[in-house]
């Protein structure tokens, strides 16, 4: 299981405290290779097919009818057909983005960072235009998900393969692990929270509104788009697109690519999943040090566009407390748990004068 910064009553680790945690856990014989294989063993051997739990057909239909409208979509409508649509589609994708990255995830599931209420309620909007599930039940499932990574309880285990990782999950009732968990997670501070109330309670109204109803007629009355692109595109081609974006963070980002930070975990660094999903792909780190408000060593910009947002609303003011490990504790865990892919290990160069002739 990953190296979990969540105690029992969900209170946030100081990075002292953080740090001799790792001291004892870098240090302990619990956590040589042999015993990490033999847990990891356990954990495969624990878990059952997914394919044995009772059907959420609701879903099965509404998820292939989603997902076959946008394949006959992209056949059949032209996407780029109207400039002004596909530029309005894109800033959408975006926005929605930053709604579930900087929103649901790094703000209200790790409390990475604070923010003043005009960016919450902000933020509320942003995450609604994605049209995923309410804050408090992504929150409930993505705390559970960190504290019980790729085991039973995990909400989308990795171990049951990519299928069941990126969307399976979705299709049949929960593990009794996964909902017996959920019940015993804090939720305290969500719960307490006047955004997320209001956002849970009208839940349904905000998710018409924001993710289809607007997105539609703006394009339609704003500049003569006909409705069944708008339909098509904003339906059938943004709104499941965004969805599969995310979900590739718990199947493709679970499965392929580097471990620069702990080897011993299925989360990996997945460039591909980070631009997909505004920074969120490097996912080895960000299960290492989840309460880093960058969910990336690096503030790259370019694969991580919701540190940018994060780092302007910082600047102008509407986000505080801003939470990130040391220079040196990363490196201690790179050194002790990393697989050798992390830049640190990479060759360095002779300048041209001192190499020998």
């Amino acid at each position: 299981m990953t190296p979990n910064v969540w105690d029992s009553n969900f209170e946030i680790h100081d990075e002292e405290d953080l740090r001799r945690k790792h001291h004892l856990r870098l240090t302990s014989a619990t956590i040589d290779k042999r015993k990490c294989e033999q847990y990891e063993h356990k954990t495969r051997k624990k878990v059952e097919k997914w394919l044995g739990f009772e059907f959420k057909w609701l879903n099965i239909v509404m998820l292939t009818i989603l997902h076959l409208g946008t394949l006959y979509s992209l056949f059949t409508i032209n996407m780029i057909g109207n400039i002004t649509t596909f530029f309005w589609t894109v800033f959408l994708g975006a926005v929605q983005g930053i709604g579930v990255t900087a929103g649901v995830h790094r703000l209200w599931t790790h409390r990475a960072y604070k923010a003043k209420l005009p960016l919450r309620y902000l933020l509320l909007i942003f995450y609604t235009i994605a049209g995923q599930n309410k804050i408090s039940d992504w929150v409930r499932d993505h705390r559970v998900h960190h504290k019980y990574t790729d085991t039973d309880a995990d909400p989308h285990n990795s171990n049951r393969g990519f299928f069941f990782s990126h969307m399976g999950w979705l299709m049949i009732k929960k593990h009794p692990e996964v909902i017996q968990k959920g019940r015993q997670t804090d939720m305290s501070d969500i719960l307490e929270d006047p955004v997320v109330i209001f956002g849970d309670k009208y839940f349904m109204v905000l998710k018409m509104i924001f993710c289809f109803a607007i997105p539609i007629m703006v394009p339609v009355y704003g500049w003569n788009e006909t409705w069944i692109r708008a339909i098509s595109i904003q339906v059938f081609f943004r709104y499941v697109f965004g969805l599969n974006c995310t979900w590739s963070v718990n199947s493709l980002a679970h499965i392929w690519g580097s471990k620069p930070y702990d080897m011993y975990i299925n989360p990996t660094n997945n460039r591909l999943v980070s631009f997909l999903s505004c920074g969120e792909g490097w996912h080895n780190y960000h299960h290492v040090f989840p309460w880093d408000y960058k969910a990336a060593e690096l503030g790259d910009y370019m694969l991580n566009i919701t540190t940018m947002f994060i780092d302007f609303c910082a600047k102008m003011g509407w986000a505080y407390d801003l939470k990130q490990p040391s220079r040196e504790l990363v490196m201690s865990v790179v050194m002790k748990r990393g697989d050798g892919s992390h830049h640190t290990w990479d060759p360095m160069a002779y300048p041209n004068s001192e190499i020998e002739q």
